[in-house]
Order: C-alpha cells, then sequence, then structure tokens
C-alpha cells in the first residue's frame, strides 16, 4: 500500500489552500474531509481532486449529520437526530438518510460521517447534545438503523461514531481530552449497546479521542490497541474499517503520535491532521508494519467499491424541495408545563438568548404576523412573553449551558409576564436553568422547525413529542 493514502486531510472552503489540496492529491492521499463550501463549490473540489489524484478512486468525507445545512449555506438543514427521537419515528429517520445521501452523492461526497451512537444522558456534555437520537441505548439503535438504512438506498457509506461512545462525559474532545468515567458494566448495557447492535451495518466505526479507564486505563480509545484491535475488532468481531476521529482535535497532543499509535493499534484511515505535508513527511521516516498496511489497503479498497456500487443523482434531482423537515417538525415538538396558546390581535414580546450564530427568528417571527400577532417593541409592553433560546453544540466552544447574565435576564422578564412561553430551539436541557412555567422544544433551529414553534403557539396543531432525555 501507498503510505500517503493512509492520511485524508480536511479541507475548509475559505481558509485551506487549494493548491495544497491539489498537492496532496497528487501525492496520492486516500480522500479528503470537507468542511463548509457552497453546493457549486464542493461539487468542483471533488471533480479537481479527484482528477489530480493517482489513485482510482479516492473518497471524499463530511460531517452531515444533519445533512448538508449545518455546513452548506445553500442546503436545508434537517432535523436533528434529537428532534427524530422526539418523534421516535422510524420513517423520519429513514428518510433524513435518504435525502443527506442523495444531496452528498451529487455533489461527489461518497461518505457521510454519520450516525452519532452516543447517548444524551449528560446535561453538560457541550458536543454530543442534539447530535444524539436520545438517552435510551434502544431508541438510539432503533433509529440509527433505519438512518443508515436510508443512507445506504441513497447510496453513500456511513460511519457509526464516536466508539464506545462520547455521551457521559462534560469535556468536548476538541479541546481537551474528556475521561468517561462509567463502569465496565454500564458500558456494555449502555454506551456500548448501539454499537454492538449496529456493527454488522456499519462501513466505518469513528473512534473517540476518550479516555475510557474501565477498558485502558492509560491510551485514550483512537490510540488504543486494547480498544481497536481487542473490544471492537476481536471481541465484536468487527471486520470493516476503522477510522479516527480527526487528529487536529487537541485532545491528543503530539499529532504524529499518536497517529502512529493509533494506526498500531488497528486504524486503517488517520484523518484530518492539523499538519498532513508534516505527518506523510513522518509516517515515511518511520516502520509501519506491512501486515497493518495491507489491511488498511483492504479496507478503503472495500470502501471504494460501495462508493461507487450506486450512482450518483444530478444535483437538480437530489435538492428538489420536499415537505420533510416540516413533517419531522410536527411530530418532533415537545410542550412541557401549560399550553400557551396565541389569539390573533394579541402582541408578543420576544427576547433572544444564546444566539452565539446569530441565526434569524425571522421564520418564526413572521409566522406569528401571518396568524395575526403584532410583535411589541423592545421595552414595550405585551400580551406574552416569549423567549427563545438558541445555545446549541459547537466544536471548539466547551460550553453548552447560558451564561449567568443570560440566565438573569431572562428570569427578570419572566416575572414581569405571567403570561410567557421558553422555547429552546437546540440545547433542551437550557429549560433547567431558566424555569419557564411553560416550554416548548423544538431541538433544531432550522427554519422549518421554527414555523412549526409558531404554527404550534397559534394552535394549528397539537404537540405530541416526547422528550427523548430526562431533565
Amino acid at each position: 500500500m501507498q503510505i500517503n493514502r493512509l492520511v485524508h486531510p480536511g479541507f475548509w472552503f475559505g481558509k485551506t489552500k487549494v493548491e495544497d489540496a491539489l498537492k496532496l492529491a497528487r501525492l496520492g492521499v486516500g480522500g479528503f474531509c470537507f468542511y463548509g463550501g457552497t453546493r457549486k463549490q464542493v461539487a468542483e473540489l471533488t471533480c479537481a481532486l479527484r482528477a489530480q489524484s493517482p489513485l482510482p478512486k479516492i473518497l471524499i468525507s463530511a460531517d452531515y449529520e444533519d445533512g448538508l445545512g449545518r455546513w452548506l449555506p445553500d442546503a436545508e438543514l434537517l432535523p436533528s437526530n434529537l428532534a427524530l427521537g422526539a418523534a421516535n419515528n422510524t420513517d423520519l429517520a429513514f428518510e433524513k438518510g435518504i435525502l443527506t445521501a442523495r444531496q452528498a452523492k451529487s455533489l461527489g461526497v461518497d461518505w457521510v460521517f454519520a450516525p452519532v451512537l452516543d447517548l444524551a444522558d449528560c446535561p453538560q456534555n457541550p458536543i454530543v447534545n442534539t447530535r444524539s437520537f436520545g438517552a435510551d441505548p434502544q431508541l438510539v439503535t432503533r433509529l440509527a438503523r433505519a438512518f443508515i438504512n436510508g443512507l445506504a438506498k441513497g447510496g453513500a457509506l456511513n460511519s457509526i461514531k464516536h466508539f464506545p461512545g462520547h455521551g457521559n462525559t462534560s469535556t468536548d474532545s476538541h479541546m481537551a481530552m474528556p475521561t468517561v468515567s462509567s463502569s465496565a458494566e454500564h458500558l456494555q448495557t449502555h454506551e456500548l449497546y448501539p454499537f454492538k447492535e449496529l456493527l454488522p451495518l456499519a462501513d466505518s466505526v469513528m473512534v473517540g479521542h476518550l479516555l475510557v479507564p474501565a477498558l485502558d486505563n492509560n491510551s485514550p480509545a483512537s490510540l488504543s490497541a486494547k480498544i481497536i484491535g481487542g473490544l471492537l475488532k476481536t471481541q465484536l468481531g468487527y471486520k470493516g474499517c476503522v477510522v479516527t476521529d480527526a487528529l487536529s482535535m487537541k485532545a491528543l497532543g503530539n499529532e504524529k503520535q499518536a497517529a502512529l499509535a493509533s494506526f498500531k493499534a488497528g486504524a486503517h484511515i488517520l484523518l484530518v491532521p492539523e499538519k498532513p505535508f508534516e505527518l506523510l513527511e513522518f509516517l515515511h521516516q518511520v516502520m509501519l508494519d506491512k501486515t497493518l498496511l495491507d489491511e488498511a489497503e483492504q479496507q478503503q479498497e472495500m470502501l471504494c467499491r460501495r462508493a461507487g456500487f450506486i450512482s450518483a443523482p444530478t444535483a437538480e434531482d437530489a435538492f428538489q424541495e420536499t415537505d420533510f423537515a416540516e413533517r419531522a417538525a410536527k411530530q418532533a415538538l415537545v410542550c412541557q408545563g401549560p399550553r400557551v396558546t396565541l389569539c390573533p390581535g394579541q402582541k408578543v414580546q420576544v427576547i433572544e438568548v444564546g444566539n452565539d450564530e446569530n441565526l434569524s427568528s425571522e421564520p418564526f417571527i413572521q409566522t406569528l404576523r401571518q396568524g395575526g400577532i403584532s410583535l411589541a417593541k423592545p421595552g414595550e409592553k405585551a400580551d406574552v412573553l416569549v423567549v427563545l433560546c438558541w445555545r446549541r453544540y459547537q466544536a471548539f466552544k466547551g460550553k453548552i449551558a447560558l451564561d449567568p447574565s443570560e440566565i438573569n435576564k431572562v428570569q427578570t422578564e419572566l416575572k414581569n409576564y405571567p403570561a410567557h412561553i421558553l422555547i429552546t430551539l437546540a440545547n433542551p436541557w437550557a429549560a433547567r436553568q431558566l424555569n419557564s412555567q411553560s416550554t416548548l422544544f423544538t431541538f433544531s433551529p432550522a427554519p422549518s422547525f421554527q414555523r412549526a414553534a409558531a404554527k404550534c403557539l397559534l394552535g394549528k396543531f397539537e404537540p405530541t413529542g416526547r422528550l427523548p432525555i430526562a431533565l
């Protein structure tokens, strides 16, 4: 095997130099993981990289966990996994998989790093949260299975992650090394359960940068021969491709030594190094086991064959407008506490907290106005207070809780309005911090979910979802 094929660099549109990526392609790296871009940019770069590569096929991957809209501004943001957990509908999970796969394939992206099998069982976890289907291992397994089947139907490869389970930790592995303190018994019945059930369907397993003392006291999972070679491959019998989580994440320390340790532990792909050229040079200077190299080559060849099995749809067909997100939103919304219903002619005061990404509330506001509701100006008295809480997971953020100043702002306003409702547009645990008497959970800030929240307030439908977590 060409050693360079082990490495799959990242490409950040607007940040990474295209000439560097083309040079890496000419050197024979096995693929690239994309971040950002527009539909046109992604499609053009996949073609350019493949044209430069000496390999018959390279794999283009991306973290399209909530559809392409989480990364591409001109694609729709699909329902979060936690929203699907609230809806508890495998048909919706399957449909999400198909849509994601078809859209990715139409742009030349073969491999979707999803689904997340981590459990949403730790309120302080800053990086899993709405990426999980829920806290119940069986619910997660059922919905993830449907999503995987949808991806396969749409022609994209999957990757179940983050083995052996990133849920029960309060640290973002993009910033530091998390420790999963679960006992060996708890791991078997909870964190590992979805992985054990879905390994037969996995095109690949992404191993997390996690210290799991019950499994290995010394090495994080992504570098651990006990966890990759022992648990995953031997005990659980997994015969497929093993990929590291992004090596550029700050949990690992020395990138070169981490990559080498991961390869020796049994990983077949070294994903997204911070300095890919330096890593390639280093790998050529050390003695790499030929048996492990051959195994890695076989795994990548197998992925390439699977990726080429289903032809890609045209972008025009793949991105046709659907009502999927609207249907999902209507099933996913959860109401806790007294139901608040708005009537035409009422005036509403809307305040927002946790909007780190400057997301627009226009879909929510416009839907209220269409229902005959007027919006009060800041400080103006109104009939009902609506609090929009936007806070959601973000890599390298390190926390997901609201700041004390944000909490004080909301609680001050709640005292002034006997009639009020909190709408959490992402992180559901924010409701515990704000103590609203009535909360509407959407689990997603997508425009379709904002419109559904407004229609629910207008009494257009009853929220029927159930919380897939424990508050």
